[in-house]
């Protein structure tokens, strides 16, 4: 009885870990693209200069983010900041669509009630991320407008950030700029 027993554990084991190895072999795991975006992960600070409104004097704004790793697969960005003397914080995901062959990503801050959602590619030198989405348009109420967030890495511990929107004249305008160093990985 205890060799039947034995038998019929060991062989419940078995058949548990072949499914175990199909089931990770059904998951498929981080691809190149989904790498490149671990280069994220780490405590950052920024100054960056922002102009709301065209012909403003732009305004310095300093901030932090911290990025940590889903899986492998996600990037998890929070970032605080303060805007015009109100403080802001924003939560960040940036992962990779095999399917459509793009970063996808959004954003959602303490300043809007629209969740952001993104689309881009990165450069042919893998030096430079550019993502688009569509929200609220800052000088024109009650409209929506295109945005492009542009992230240059310059070395692995300072990213160019660069925020944009496109005009009804089909331009882009730039509205903040910053420089982001790492403090640590």
């Amino acid at each position: 009885m205890k060799a039947i027993a034995c038998v019929g554990i060991i062989s419940s084991l078995l058949t548990l870990s072949l499914l175990k190895a199909e089931d990770k072999a059904a998951v498929p795991g981080p691809l190149k693209e989904h790498a490149w975006l671990q280069q994220f992960v780490g405590e950052w600070e920024s100054v960056s200069e922002a102009t709301v409104t065209p012909g403003q004097a732009p305004m310095t704004c300093k901030g932090t983010m911290s990025s940590r790793s889903l899986g492998g697969i996600w990037v998890v960005s929070e970032v605080k900041s303060e805007m015009m003397g109100v403080p802001m914080h924003a939560i960040q995901t940036l992962g990779y669509d095999p399917q459509a062959k793009r970063y996808i990503g959004t954003w959602i801050d303490s300043m809007f009630n629209h969740m952001w959602k993104y689309e881009g590619i990165v450069d042919d030198a893998g030096k430079v991320l550019t993502l688009e989405a569509e929200g609220p348009n800052f000088v024109q109420e009650g409209k929506t407008a295109k945005y492009r967030d542009i992230y240059e890495f310059k070395s692995k511990d300072h990213v160019v950030m660069t925020s944009s929107m496109q005009g009804d004249d089909g331009k882009w305008t730039v509205f903040m700029k910053g420089n982001v160093h790492r403090k640590k990985k």
